[in-house]
């Protein structure tokens, strides 16, 4: 690693290496990211299978923002499985970037790229509209504050389709995550779906702009058994249905709530 990147404030992350597996850590006791050897693509970690959800609210992505690309699980599966769909990934550390090789993240093309920016004003200033952003930036401290604020919420709501979604990576025990929700059901006018990974203390959100009817969450579930080739589908399938199952359960908060406008986008702690 070439010594200029020593003027970066950004945490260096290691990996760490075992016989079938490569791991990259802030910390010793915080997993980022894992990547089977023999297996470079698929997804070993709960979270990020969860987070692929975001394909049962829009099955036919074509162009999708990630925040954070970590040791590249999610975008690596995105470039391979979804191959009419176009990727930015936004990464703001250059220690992270410089890992791309050693966890085989694909390199740039002419549709996938990996941008040294801070994502939030990347988000805030983009000139198109995504179908999906996937905000899954964690630091040696948790989530940076400039992606969890009410603005950064606010403008991915206002920076997806219509028919769009968001689908965030939060942390249960840090002390803000209640804010956190809150301001993406703010964003979001109470339409958001939060569910636990149930291998660490992570909750992914999915949040929407227009309501998610039972009929149709069907029929994507359907198309994504259509058209995820089998070694994809299988990996996603048990996650597919536990996200059916949540959105099944929980109370449609926007029907509650029909004249509810988002509020001031004062951001306080986070």
């Amino acid at each position: 690693m070439s010594d200029h990147l020593e003027c970066h404030p950004h945490p260096r992350p290691f990996v760490d290496n075992s016989l079938n597996s490569k791991t990259l850590h802030f910390s010793i006791c915080d997993v980022q990211s894992r990547m089977q050897i023999d297996r470079p693509n698929d997804l070993m970690l709960a979270y990020t299978r969860l987070m692929m959800g975001f394909l049962l609210f829009t099955p036919n992505p074509r162009h999708i923002a990630m925040v954070g690309l970590g040791g590249g699980s999610l975008a690596k599966f995105c470039y391979r499985y979804l191959p009419d769909t176009r990727i930015q990934v936004l990464e703001i550390n250059p220690y992270v970037i410089a890992l791309r090789n050693e966890f085989e993240v694909p390199r740039d093309d002419h549709r996938f790229n990996v941008r040294k920016e801070e994502a939030a004003d990347y988000v805030r200033t983009a000139p198109y509209r995504f179908d999906a952003i996937i905000a899954d930036g964690f630091d040696a401290n948790g989530v940076p504050p400039s992606l969890c604020s009410q603005a950064f919420y606010d403008n991915c709501h206002d920076k997806l389709q219509p028919d769009g979604v968001l689908v965030a990576n939060l942390h249960t025990g840090h002390e803000h995550f209640p804010i956190q929700l809150e301001r993406m059901a703010r964003s979001f006018t109470g339409q958001i779906l939060a569910v636990d990974d149930f291998e660490c203390n992570n909750v992914i959100v999915f949040a929407f702009k227009e309501a998610i009817t039972s009929r149709r969450l069907l029929g994507n579930l359907k198309l994504c058994a259509m058209t995820l080739v089998p070694e994809a589908w299988h990996q996603l399938e048990p996650s597919f249905f536990r996200i059916g199952k949540s959105a099944s359960g929980q109370k449609n908060h926007a029907r509650d709530r029909p004249h509810e406008h988002r509020r001031d986008r004062s951001d306080g702690p986070g």
